[in-house]
């Protein structure tokens, strides 16, 4: 069948799965593979040092694959934040990816340039806030998902169904979803596309070591420690106390590294400081274990094409197996 929604039609891919900014491993590989499967790739700003290199990844990309993908930039995450756009533009990059941040500035000049921009956020807040800026599509993450947490974030079923009732743009959710269910239920409950990044951290495009790999297959998604990483928003008043440190002056790029810790759950946020995984190992060594909810349908480490088809052909079975789903239709068409 056509998977076509809002989100295919937008970003011109076969279907609406898009891979999520995977900080330290959003390389072009990874990202041709998803696009080449039939979704759409990301390449993150964040996993480079310096906008040449970006530039030397884009261009990697283009070698790589012929279809359309992103470039994530979370804003204050990424060091030369402004660098990275300008290099966004001057290459031939279709879509614009914000995080993180307020990215206005950075949407109106994709819009000028003639790019599409989606923006990432974590709260019906500050969608609400993308789409009156004009964002072309809005991604929703909730609890279930990994990465920066926000202390009115919800999980991913509310976040979805209240969102909806607002947002009028593309919609994307993202949060704990890695398998054929998760994906018909996203699209049956509103949204027009899914993100996932955890999922594909676990397949063979991605340069997570294979010992990590081996380890998301053997985490349960009832681990206390991931539990707690992953559905509990940050402590108020150790987030009150972050705030405070941007009041005072603390600089972006001093300060964001502890709000990622902090959102987190580590203990030692006030000592994070950014080592990207050029510089340190053992950053990266961490990275790979922050992983969503999504480990629950991590059971093999298979190819971006592979996963893509196995979650589009599962969604098709699914629907061609509903009793009531295949009746009602019957119904439909003697009644046409």
């Amino acid at each position: 069948m056509e998977w076509k929604t809002r989100v295919t039609e937008l970003l011109g891919c076969k279907y609406p799965i898009l891979e999520g900014g995977l900080s330290a491993f959003g390389y072009p590989e990874l990202a041709a593979a998803v696009s080449n499967a039939g979704g759409h790739g990301t390449i993150t700003a964040g996993a480079y040092h310096t906008p040449e290199q970006l530039r030397m990844g884009i261009r990697k990309y283009h070698e790589l694959s012929k279809e359309p993908f992103s470039v994530n930039i979370s804003i204050t995450h990424c060091k030369d934040e402004k660098g990275m756009l300008r290099v966004v533009l001057e290459e031939d990059v279709p879509v614009l990816e914000t995080a993180v941040y307020l990215s206005d500035d950075f949407g109106r000049q994709a819009h000028e340039a003639g790019r599409k921009w989606i923006h990432k956020v974590a709260t019906l807040k500050h969608a609400l806030h993308a789409q009156e800026a004009g964002a072309d599509a809005i991604i929703m993450v909730g609890l279930e998902g990994i990465g920066k947490k926000n202390i009115e974030q919800l999980t991913t079923m509310t976040t979805l169904l209240w969102a909806k009732k607002f947002i009028h743009v593309p919609l994307i959710i993202s949060g704990g979803i890695g398998d054929a269910a998760g994906f018909l239920g996203a699209l049956a409950m509103g949204a027009d596309g899914i993100m996932m990044g955890t999922r594909f951290m676990a397949t063979k495009e991605c340069i997570v070591a294979e010992k990590h790999k081996l380890n998301m297959i053997k985490m349960k998604p009832d681990n206390l420690q991931l539990k707690h990483r992953c559905l509990n928003t940050p402590d108020p008043q150790a987030y009150n106390e972050l705030i405070k440190l941007r009041e005072q002056g603390m600089p972006m790029q001093e300060w964001i590294p502890k709000a990622t810790a902090l959102f987190l759950k580590d203990d030692k946020w006030k000592s994070r400081a950014y080592l990207g995984p050029e510089e340190s190992g053992e950053e990266l060594e961490m990275s790979s274990t922050l992983w969503s909810e999504a480990v629950a349908f991590i059971d093999d480490i298979p190819t971006c094409k592979e996963l893509i088809e196995r979650i589009v052909t599962g969604a098709e079975k699914l629907l061609d197996s509903y009793d009531f789903l295949v009746s009602w239709k019957n119904k439909s068409l003697i009644k046409e």
